[in-house]
């Protein structure tokens, strides 16, 4: 019980401290910034970044004890790097963006909003940050692959890279998505240990992509 309240409590504060710097920003730029089609699109840019940086802190406050974990250190890195990587990405300065990039940028963070607001919905206190088993969820998004949460998150974090795009960034992003493939490796091995079933529901279901991957 004290070690998953200790767990939520790193990841609360980091999504806390990067949505405040954002917050922030956004309320600087709508005083300074005359009212405009631009200007509505650079908003909705910023609030679709706010909104992306909360979604997985409250998910994790809300989530169950779990029934299995994953054992040693590598799963326990792996898991907070491929989680907190993405939002170091909205602590570099801004690039500056043609309308039509905001727009994609904008468009992309939503879309995996979105597609992550739906997997989290059919996941429901099922969520987990660590490689760790809670329940076996094949419904909705899960349906058509194994990792839907994963899917709308790196459109989403793309969109978001799209924002801050540098060479640093760049790196960090690619970091990123390593961690997370190793991330679902050590989630489908705990799921397999925990649930028989997964078996079948891996061999008919894709990972990432169906037909794909």
């Amino acid at each position: 019980m004290i070690y998953d309240l200790l767990m939520r409590l790193p990841f609360s504060c980091w999504v806390l401290a990067c949505a405040a710097a954002q917050s922030s920003g956004l309320v600087q730029y709508v005083n300074e910034t005359p009212i405009s089609a631009g200007a509505a699109i650079h908003i909705a840019l910023r609030l679709s970044t706010i909104l992306f940086l909360l979604l997985l802190g409250i998910a994790c406050v809300l989530r169950t004890r779990p029934s299995t974990k994953a054992s040693g250190l590598e799963p326990r890195i792996s898991a907070l790097a491929g989680t907190f990587l993405i939002y170091g990405i909205a602590l570099f300065p801004r690039c500056p963006l043609t309308p039509a990039m905001e727009v994609v940028s904008t468009f992309m963070t939503l879309i995996g909003l979105t597609g992550s607001l739906i997997a989290l919905y059919q996941l429901g206190r099922s969520f987990s940050l660590m490689a760790e088993s809670r329940q076996l969820v094949t419904s909705g998004p899960y349906r058509f692959v194994r990792h839907p949460l994963y899917v709308g998150e790196e459109i989403a974090a793309l969109g978001l890279f799209i924002q801050f795009a540098s060479v640093w960034s760049a790196l960090i992003f690619v970091m990123q998505v390593a961690f997370q493939l190793r991330r679902i490796h050590n989630e489908e091995a705990v799921l397999s240990t925990s649930f028989p079933e997964y078996h079948a529901y891996r061999r008919t279901t894709a990972r990432l992509v169906p037909g794909i991957y």
